[in-house]
């Protein structure tokens, strides 16, 4: 898809910025004055601002119009399980993920996220094999200093600390 073009471009660069601020009426005012609303970028901030103030359901409506108009693009899949997961519905938001893992194989987002999922879901085994995909392609630093933090991973906290 083509790239925003001037003004729409200055509208989305001004609604990221209010919304880094918190300000997320602000925010949604820049987005509106934008002509083509199904722009990946344009969907990609209207999920950042819902996820920012938690509003799951549409965020997930979000989600799944950006994996619409970009199917190619691993954030839109990435964006639907998050929502689906902070929506309590971490199965479905694991099957629909590892439906699209081998597509997205060099992204390790997906993996993390399906370890996370994993272990919410009891599955420590899956959860140790998708966090060893996630290491393969960031390395064990980053996943490590990650991982150490997330509450989705609570379970494994001890076995984190030595990768």
């Amino acid at each position: 898809m083509r790239e925003l073009t001037p003004p729409d471009s200055h509208y989305l660069n001004a609604a990221a910025g209010w919304r880094e601020l918190g300000n997320y009426s602000e925010a949604r005012f820049e987005l509106e004055r934008i002509l083509n609303r199904d722009h990946p970028a344009v969907l990609e901030e209207r999920w950042r601002i819902f996820a920012a103030e938690q509003q799951w359901l549409p965020a997930l409506e979000i989600a799944r119009r950006l994996i619409e108009v970009a199917p190619d693009d691993p954030s839109g899949w990435i964006h639907q399980s998050y929502s689906l997961h902070e929506l309590k519905r971490t199965q479905e938001a694991r099957d629909r993920l590892v439906a699209v893992a081998g597509k997205f194989s060099g992204i390790s987002t997906i993996p993390y996220n399906l370890a996370c999922y994993a272990c919410q879901l009891g599955e420590i085994e899956q959860a140790r094999d998708w966090l060893a995909r996630a290491v393969k392609i960031a390395g064990s630093e980053a996943v490590k200093k990650m991982a150490a933090s997330d509450p989705d991973l609570q379970p494994m906290r001890e076995e984190i600390k030595r990768l």
